[in-house]
């Protein structure tokens, strides 16, 4: 398979460095700007300590169509990744998004076809990135799936089998919107928690303060999914806790990673969205409030 990848954030840099191990060096492209990739080419890019080979390609080369696109940018960048892949997208290209948020595949469907994107989650992952530096314990793992409940189309069985000779963790899920939904939900309590108490995984590891607002943030998610019609429960909320405990306590989610980078982070994602949602059914949202306000003040403070 050729794969093309599109971001090169910790989750480009942590899947596109396993995937270079395993492939042919012509079979793995990383798509970016020609300035980005004299960048890349002069200060290197690293992966707990290795430098990745990878081989480069801007948005105006032709190319041959990969049988497999990801997309691992900032959803601030997704328009633009839009525009970039669009020599890498063929009559048989399979898509996988693994972007945060719940609105990543269809925007990417309206451009290329709904037929060409299975829904993706990553989850799992400790990684944090410094600079042209990845560090992580803990690699996780790419879920993904058919947009209709209780299918598993060709194109899943083959990324999924593409996947097992990469020897990639994955995980195939017949039901994608609740798997990220609740993948949502844990972004929305523990990347904005983090960002706001300035602390680490370990801070909401454990009880306290910072926990507690995260599991309410959560709740309020689950309140919410009633009322869209996926229907969270307590259940789910419990299994991503279990998810958030594998993690190093020393990482950090990408969202604290940007407070301390003094970059402007996904909070309209994550509350603005919740906040959308509850004026939408007239649910109550105020520790989501909270947060985004946090989050929105430390961010004004960035020159």
């Amino acid at each position: 398979m050729k794969v093309s990848i599109i971001g090169l954030g910790a989750l480009g840099i942590l899947f596109g460095h396993h995937l270079s191990k395993k492939m042919p060096k012509g079979d793995l492209r990383v798509i970016a700007d020609k300035d980005r990739i004299k960048r890349y080419q002069e200060e290197g890019v690293f992966c707990n300590g290795e430098r990745c080979e990878f081989q480069y390609v801007s948005p105006e080369d032709h190319c041959e169509p990969a049988d497999l696109i990801l997309f691992a940018v900032k959803f601030n960048g997704l328009h633009d990744a839009i525009q970039t892949v669009k020599h890498h997208v063929g009559e048989h290209t399979v898509i996988l998004s693994a972007l945060n948020g719940i609105s990543s595949e269809a925007i990417i469907g309206e451009a290329f076809g709904m037929d060409k994107v299975l829904y993706c989650v990553a989850q799992g992952m400790d990684a944090v990135k410094v600079g042209n530096q990845l560090t992580f314990d803990h690699m996780g793992m790419l879920c993904f799936g058919d947009r209709e409940p209780g299918v598993v189309s060709n194109k899943t069985k083959s990324v999924g089998e593409f996947f097992e000779k990469m020897e990639l963790p994955y995980e195939i899920d017949t039901n994608m919107q609740r798997r990220q939904w609740g993948k949502f939900m844990l972004n929305v309590g523990v990347n904005q928690t983090v960002a706001v108490y300035q602390g680490n995984y370990g801070e909401i590891q454990k009880e306290g303060q910072a926990r507690d607002t995260m599991i309410a943030a959560m709740r309020e998610v689950i309140q919410l999914s009633e009322k869209e019609g996926v229907h969270l429960t307590e259940e789910d909320l419990n299994y991503w806790l279990d998810v958030l405990s594998t993690l190093g306590p020393t990482g950090k989610p990408s969202m604290a990673q940007d407070m301390e980078a003094r970059r402007m982070s996904e909070v309209d994602l994550f509350s603005g969205t919740v906040l959308e949602l509850g004026q939408k059914h007239g649910v109550s949202t105020p520790v989501n409030k909270e947060l985004y306000e946090k989050i929105k003040t430390l961010e004004s403070q960035f020159s």
